[in-house]
């Protein structure tokens, strides 16, 4: 067992300090600094955060792969790298694209999916999939591919249970009805409105049918209006968690207070990034379409918003700084409510004794400082002073 001692604990949205971690592969307690046990490895936290690790429950991509090239080695690298951004378990997130190629991508994933459990993968683990399409509106298609576009046929996905875990349809769709009652009645995969030109009655009708979630709120979808309030304000007045794409690009940090008091612990911090993530300014691909991003902002050529850059751990600053809420706060948005929405915080998302052992450290600009998974330290930035910072001593 080990202890992680002199850091500011991050539990159920507060702050603890004076107090140890104690885990092996799982969570083992709180304690203070004379209750942890002999013979106990202890961790110096130095005053950082001691946090769950987030989970990105909507990521395409990041270091130059995606989920949808179907590589086995490109999945690896996706789930290394993320663990540079305090991330500790995912959902690889497919696109509209043609239906060969996307079982192709659920084979790569289910094999990764299977190694990432293992104590000597290096990487975050692997959930599940988010299917991000082919059951689409081409009139919110986005950035998704319409010759890829296909009505929405529950037998496709119930096939696929054992690997996916969200899938995000446009209920307006013919089929889109029978669709969701079958996946609902027939499988434990979570239905997402996205990429939907739904109305606010259409939306409405879905989720008392069985939609549970909301993809990127705001984002490829109809819009908030008084008179017609589409599937916006059916994602901001019925009981189902919705994604924010925190960047200050896809959303105007305006709303992110609004967005706090509506949804409260039913809001989700996604990052939607691209291959790109992590690779600065220049083009990219996404989906089979070329991408040219500058700065936070990633588009089409014909100007069309495509995915993000963002890293979730800059989302999470980001909307902490624009609402006014503290860390142990906004870490929950990444955290504990992701897996709730996934139905997964039973093992993940907070520090609770009994839950697996997914820590991640971070100083006040949410910089990483190191990660464990199920126990394990998967990553030390290697730009660490270790005489300020020591990663184990007895």
């Amino acid at each position: 067992m080990n202890a992680i001692v002199d850091g500011i604990l991050l539990i159920e949205g507060r702050e603890i300090k004076g107090k140890a971690l104690l885990y092996d592969e799982r969570i083992r307690g709180i304690v203070g600094p004379g209750d942890i046990p002999e013979n106990c490895g202890i961790i110096g936290a130095q005053g950082l955060y001691v946090s769950p690790g987030l989970i990105d429950i909507h990521v395409h991509g990041y270091l130059g792969e995606d989920a949808s090239d179907g590589s086995v080695n490109g999945l690896q690298i996706m789930a290394e790298a993320l663990l540079k951004n305090g991330v500790t378990a995912f959902l690889p997130t497919t696109m509209t694209v043609k239906w060969d190629d996307i079982l192709l991508s659920l084979t790569a994933i289910r094999s990764v999916k299977r190694l990432s459990t293992q104590r000597d993968f290096k990487g975050s683990e692997i959930l599940g999939v988010h299917m991000e399409g082919p059951f689409i509106s081409p009139m919110r298609k986005g950035a998704q591919a319409e010759d890829a576009i296909a009505v929405p046929d529950a037998d496709r996905i119930l096939s696929l249970g054992d690997v996916v875990r969200i899938v995000t349809v446009a209920p307006e769709m013919s089929g889109g009805h029978p669709f969701i009652k079958r996946i609902r009645k027939e499988s434990d995969i979570i239905v997402s409105i996205g990429h939907s030109d739904a109305s606010f009655e259409q939306a409405m009708e879905a989720i008392t049918m069985g939609v549970s979630h909301i993809t990127h709120l705001f984002n490829a979808m109809s819009g908030l209006n008084h008179r017609a309030p589409g599937v916006v304000g059916a994602a901001l007045t019925a009981p189902v968690s919705c994604e924010l794409i925190a960047d200050t690009f896809h959303v105007h940090p305006g709303l992110f207070s609004l967005l706090l008091k509506v949804k409260k612990e039913s809001l989700v911090l996604v990052s939607d990034c691209t291959r790109a993530g992590g690779l600065g300014d220049g083009r990219y691909t996404l989906g089979g379409q070329g991408i040219e991003v500058k700065g936070i902002q990633s588009r089409l050529n014909d100007g069309t918003i495509a995915g993000s850059v963002l890293k979730l751990n800059e989302g999470v600053r980001n909307f902490r700084d624009h609402t006014g809420i503290t860390t142990a706060e906004a870490v929950q948005f990444a955290s504990i409510n992701a897996a709730k929405a996934i139905k997964a915080d039973r093992e993940k998302g907070s520090l609770e004794p009994g839950k697996d052992a997914d820590i991640a450290l971070f100083d006040r600009d949410m910089n990483v400082f190191s990660v464990f998974t199920r126990g394990n330290l998967k990553y030390v930035n290697k730009d660490l002073d270790e005489r300020k910072f020591p990663l184990a001593s007895n």
